[in-house]
């Protein structure tokens, strides 16, 4: 069955095709998801810490990350998630939340109840095997992230998150050649990789200095991929990425 383009779930539908093979039947199960569907402002909660999640947040538009702020007032954020992320999928088994769920940005969100999501993966094993992988690989993603934090440079964190970034949209049809949506403030930049606004201001001008990079209207391009990957030493294997989604 040919993608319904117009469908609120189809950037859902596309992450799972880019996945794995949908049946028709599947494909039509995910449609038929329940879902309440909201436009939000840009730095908005959608989820705190200390609450108790009923339902999954599917991103449609825009971005969203997930964080946790000290007593001094600093933000960590863990993870970027884009149109087709269910961040808090794993509140289906650990309900309460242990970090904040935001958006970046203006945002379209559906949320699914989770007895929908539950019937849904009784119903359809393959579909669930697809939810548990996207955890696997979430899980994969935190550990080289704490590889970054720990033992890469500044320069080298944010060239390998760059790539991260430009991948993971490619492999849902979301980035062009070697050029992606980048519509986050070098403040959240800065959150993401533990460095000052001042020092991700500084790597920014390095990498376009080197003609590694240009930044422009909330676009990300990479002007040298080879280059930027050696930089980084960057290896995708952790993303898993099996195939391309059909945009």
């Amino acid at each position: 069955m040919a993608s319904n383009f117009t469908h609120p779930l189809f950037p859902l539908i596309r992450k799972l095709d880019s996945i794995a093979t949908l049946t028709d039947e599947e494909r039509q199960a995910v449609e038929n998801l329940p879902v309440r569907i909201r436009a939000l402002r840009a730095r908005h909660e959608i989820v705190r810490h200390g609450e108790k999640a009923s339902q999954c947040c599917l991103i449609l538009e825009g971005w969203a990350c997930r964080s946790k702020v000290i007593s001094e007032g600093k933000r960590q954020i863990f993870s970027f998630h884009i149109a087709g992320d269910i961040p808090d999928l794993q509140s289906l088994h650990i309900p309460l939340m242990d970090h904040d769920l935001c958006t970046l940005t203006q945002a379209t969100v559906a949320f699914i109840p989770h007895e929908a999501v539950r019937d849904l993966t009784m119903r359809f094993p393959s579909i669930a095997a697809v939810f548990w992988r996207d955890t696997l690989v979430d899980a994969a993603i935190f550990r080289e992230w704490m590889i970054s934090m720990g033992r890469r440079t500044a320069f080298d964190h944010l060239a390998h998150l760059f790539c991260e970034l430009y991948l993971k949209q490619q492999a849902v049809g979301l980035a062009g050649e070697h050029r992606c949506p980048l519509p986050i403030t070098q403040g959240d930049l800065a959150d993401a990789t533990s460095l000052s606004n001042v020092h991700v201001n500084r790597v920014l001008k390095e990498m376009r200095g080197k003609g590694l990079i240009t930044l422009r209207s909330n676009t990300l391009v990479i002007e040298a991929w080879d280059e930027l990957i050696r930089a980084a030493e960057f290896d995708a294997t952790y993303l898993h990425l099996q195939k391309r989604a059909v945009p």
